[in-house]
């Protein structure tokens, strides 16, 4: 009698942005070395869309540096444009900006992220 396997269930979207991210991370925050001020342009492949020249001494510019940046560069991008320390500092609010999947992939990855976040509230 042949078996009949059950057809594998797609995964879901949500499953989907998580490996995105996952897949995207840097091995450490450390490897994360960009710049933390001055005025900083966007490649097109990560700023496809709206602003792309930021001034990182801006609060809030450079709080949309970092979202355009985590949601949409690859790993190169990410160690090249993002620096390790004022990610963390930023990160209590940076991550009420970010999506949820975002958001848990980084902090599962990095528990400092999480613990910014405590030590915050």
């Amino acid at each position: 009698m042949a078996s009949q396997s059950s057809p594998t269930a797609a995964p879901s979207s949500a499953d989907v942005l998580r490996q995105r991210y996952s897949d995207r991370l840097p091995a450490s925050l450390d490897d994360l070395t960009g710049p933390t001020q001055g005025h900083v342009e966007l490649p097109l492949h990560v700023a496809w869309s709206g602003l792309r020249t930021y001034d990182l001494r801006r609060p809030r510019q450079c709080m949309s540096y970092y979202r355009t940046v985590l949601a949409e560069g690859q790993r190169d991008d990410l160690t090249a444009l993002l620096d390790g320390g004022l990610l963390v500092s930023q990160w209590p609010v940076l991550r009420t900006l970010v999506s949820r999947h975002l958001r848990e992939v980084w902090e599962a990855a990095f528990p400092t992220l999480a613990g910014a976040t405590s030590a915050a509230a």
